[in-house]
């Protein structure tokens, strides 16, 4: 699906792949009752070959967005004034701070949680409007029961769930009975570490949900470059083959870690020891490409980062490149997150470069 989806159809010298559409304006048709562009805010066909693309991997209709934020303050804009929203503790600062931000001016009640807690989270959202679930969580990379949380959330209550850290090859959460799914495909989806864009998929059969967001998108002008969509799909086409070579080599990373002195805490559901192995065993596909670990302080992890030659310092993820950071370097990341916590994204490269990498800078500590 990841190969075939969004593409043109098949008719001779049609291109293989859909090609880039730059254009701000479409020709008109003078039945204003008939389908069509219109302009340029509202649809592209490059825009959607990768929505199409996305849609098919989620198991529903998608929508994309100038960034992963952009479709953040769109799923936000559904929340009402005063009203109730459930969100992780440890979620991505980001979105914590977009939240905190339109709480004060629209007096809604902030409910966090620990998305590990099922019954924490089902508490907190008795009377929610919006509960926002982020599986596995930025950084601490915990693991949500999404098909617990889906059967018993309220039916009024809006489900979202962020994938961008599982992707739709590890977990497909509307069928856990999510309404939403939210992605930063700057990440995982486009993965090459050069496209900023965001997407939103709602259930096939929530046409009321999916028309809502794409007003919101209209509206605002939060909509993708034609060229940066062309560059997601693209990306998008290897997903499987990318994720399956970092995944793997994830786990070795992460047990190789976890026997290391200087290493107090690995945090990867691969391992047998972590919280959410049994979960994500149970509900996920694979335990994904991103491992946290934690040093002793500060100081440690710097010298850590500063000590590797190979993995580059970056506060993305998800792209081919190995990459990393102490994530308390950001004043915006969340108290909870503790000091010497360094989230680390494996890429592509050949697994023993990688590990060498890491166990010099390791030993030298």
């Amino acid at each position: 699906m990841a190969v075939t989806a969004g593409r043109p159809k098949r008719v001779v010298d049609a291109p293989l792949n859909p090609p880039v559409v730059f254009a701000s304006t479409f020709v008109g048709a003078h039945d204003t009752s008939a389908a069509g562009m219109g302009y340029g805010r509202y649809g592209n066909p490059t825009w959607q070959a990768l929505e199409q693309a996305i849609g098919a991997l989620e198991g529903g209709r998608a929508l994309s967005f100038a960034s992963g934020m952009a479709a953040a303050h769109a799923v936000l804009e559904l929340m009402p004034p005063s009203g109730v929203i459930v969100i992780p503790e440890n979620c991505y600062s980001g979105v914590r701070e977009a939240v905190d931000r339109r709480a004060s001016s629209y007096s809604w009640q902030v409910r966090r949680v620990n998305v590990a807690d099922t019954p924490g989270v089902l508490a907190a959202a008795e009377g929610a409007d919006m509960v926002w679930i982020e599986s596995p969580t930025n950084p601490m990379i915990e693991v949500a029961d999404l098909p617990t949380l889906g059967s018993n959330l309220a039916h009024d209550c809006v489900f979202v769930v962020d994938n961008t850290f599982a992707t739709p090859l590890l977990q497909r959460p509307l069928e856990s009975g999510a309404d939403i799914v939210l992605h930063s495909a700057t990440k995982l989806i486009s993965g090459h570490s050069d496209v900023l864009l965001g997407a939103l998929v709602a259930r096939a059969d929530d046409p009321r949900t999916f028309d809502a967001l794409d007003g919101i998108r209209r509206s605002f002008g939060a909509c993708p470059g034609p060229m940066e969509a062309y560059l997601a799909l693209r990306g998008l086409r290897t997903l499987p083959l990318r994720l399956a070579q970092a995944q793997a080599s994830a786990q070795v990373l992460a047990e190789r870690l976890a026997g290391h002195k200087c290493v107090q805490r690995v945090r990867f559901p691969g391992l047998l020891s972590d919280p959410g192995h049994d979960l994500a065993r149970r509900t996920m596909s694979g335990f994904g490409s991103l491992i946290s670990i934690d040093l002793p302080d500060a100081k440690a992890a710097e010298a850590f980062v500063e000590g590797c030659s190979l993995w580059v310092l970056a506060t993305s993820l998800g792209g081919v490149e190995s990459t990393f950071e102490r994530r308390r370097r950001w004043q915006g990341e969340h108290h909870s997150v503790p000091e010497g916590l360094v989230r680390m994204s494996v890429g592509i490269e050949h697994l023993e470069d990688l590990w060498t990498d890491i166990a010099y800078a390791l030993d030298r500590l």
